[in-house]
């Protein structure tokens, strides 16, 4: 393991009981399910026809927002520009802990690899914001602080009254990257039943690719620093917040495989295909919980029809 620690001290006050009781909310999501709702779990043909292929790229480019914001200020500390983050409804501010921290990295193959994925996410929303045109949705308020507290005390990663600072070292970050890349490879997988349009399932698809490129390079790096622990913690949390079986730490678990107990860089069913999510199973883990909530990424939600 990394001799950056990964745990913070208790050096400031937020409300944590909120973030706790955003994940107990979701306890039952594993047996029960998630809530049947008209854009939720694996939809029927008739359904899918309902969302329009709009409605699915907006809800995508509320997750580049994040994703691209995240990367950006690790490397330089400032996220999307002001041209970057108009559109339909309710615009918002980014949430740090520090303002315009970046991460002080001390390995320079990482602050490369964390430079590209930046520089790959900021074209993603460029992308679909010019494939939207004047139906881009607006970048909704981004919290990139308490969510990331919340998120570790429910994978244990820190004890309640802590606070995790993914920009705090390398080894934060790293972590901080895990809970986001495999989300987005099982989004857009999940969403490819709703779009219609070839050209924007061909290209959807190619975004895909390149979210899964990321989140083998995050999985490699954790594996090789010793992270399996924390790592396979995060995967854990991440199926319990979702109300979902599919999610894969960074080693195999299964203990009838025969690669039990080895490394799992590329998570697949037994057919080595990836998974999926609902689009419904994407918010629960983005809000960590069945809503939004002070805790969540997107406190208010996000914007777009599939909120």
């Amino acid at each position: 393991m990394s001799s950056d620690s990964f745990v913070s001290g208790k050096s400031k006050t937020i409300d944590m009981e909120a973030g706790r009781r955003a994940f107990l909310r979701t306890a039952g999501l594993a047996t029960a399910g998630a809530a049947v709702l008209s854009l939720t779990g694996l939809p029927s043909e008739a359904e899918a026809q309902t969302v329009s292929d709009t409605a699915v790229l907006n809800f995508a480019l509320n997750l580049e927002y994040l994703e691209a914001e995240f990367y950006l200020r690790a490397i330089r500390g400032t996220g999307l520009t002001d041209a970057q983050i108009t559109g339909t409804g309710t615009q918002g501010p980014v949430r740090q802990a520090v303002a315009g921290q970046s991460v002080p990295f001390t390995t320079p193959a990482i602050r490369e690899y964390a430079m590209e994925i930046a520089f790959d996410e900021e074209n993603h929303v460029n992308f679909l914001r010019s494939a939207l045109g004047g139906a881009a949705a607006a970048r909704p308020p981004i919290d990139l602080d308490s969510s990331f507290s919340a998120a570790a005390l429910a994978a244990g990663l820190i004890q309640p009254g802590g606070t995790f600072n993914p920009f705090e070292s390398e080894s934060n970050f790293l972590l901080g990257a895990f809970i986001f890349e495999d989300v987005g490879v099982t989004a857009y997988k999940g969403a490819a039943r709703f779009i219609s349009n070839k050209d924007v399932l061909e290209a959807a698809a190619g975004i895909l690719a390149v979210e899964a490129y990321h989140a083998g390079i995050i999985r490699t790096i954790l594996f090789q620093r010793g992270f399996v622990d924390a790592a396979n913690r995060i995967s854990q949390a991440r199926d319990n917040v979702a109300g979902t079986a599919v999610d894969q730490g960074i080693t195999v678990s299964d203990p009838a495989s025969p690669m039990a107990g080895q490394a799992n860089l590329v998570p697949a069913d037994r057919n080595s295909v990836a998974f999926s999510r609902s689009p419904q199973q994407v918010l629960n883990v983005v809000y960590l919980g069945g809503a939004p909530s002070p805790v969540s990424f997107f406190p208010i939600g996000t914007n777009g029809d599939i909120r």
